[in-house]
């Protein structure tokens, strides 16, 4: 049975969602991946109207339609990640970003919860008829590689990029 549940960032979860981001920056992180650039936003409007933009290509700024989500335990209602699926590649997202980004809060690391939600979101994936999903991570971040591993990605390219360094990009079939 999952202990999480995938959830599209509201007003409603504004309190939550606003403590989830200062974990992150208590802990010294720069960025929380899978967000749809949450880090950035100290106004919790401005961004939930730029993940609402992001729903269509016309107005993502990645130029593709994408959704981002909040992986939410069950148990306490606690928001221990987020994920971000772009239903397409664009040129660029085929070689920095690939259809899923995703990350965990600090304090909830090793717990499973990557993999879980990773599992959740290939799931509206095979909804949105996604039959191949990209994932890209930092070759050193081998946390989230066993994430795509444990999902039955399959690694399929590693090695330099020059605005990333060194990568791996990991493909899982959905069909």
């Amino acid at each position: 049975m999952s202990e999480l549940m995938l959830i599209e960032p509201s007003k409603e979860l504004e309190t939550s969602a606003m403590q989830y981001r200062n974990e992150f920056i208590e802990y010294g992180e720069l960025q929380i991946n899978g967000s749809c650039g949450f880090f950035h936003y100290s106004n919790y409007d401005e961004w939930l109207d730029n993940v609402t933009l992001a729903h269509k290509k016309e107005t993502s700024f990645i130029h593709v339609p994408a959704t981002t989500y909040f992986a939410v335990r069950k148990a306490d209602n606690k928001i221990v990640g987020s994920i971000q699926l772009r239903h397409e590649l664009s040129d660029e997202l085929k070689i920095h970003g690939g259809h899923i980004g995703y990350g965990v809060c600090p304090s909830e690391r090793g717990k499973g919860y990557g993999t879980e939600q990773l599992s959740l979101v290939l799931e509206k994936a095979r909804e949105l008829h996604i039959s191949r999903v990209m994932i890209s991570c930092d070759k050193n971040n081998t946390a989230s590689a066993k994430v795509a591993i444990n999902n039955d990605g399959k690694l399929e390219w590693e090695g330099y990029d020059e605005e990333d360094g060194y990568i791996q990009i990991y493909w899982i079939d959905l069909i």
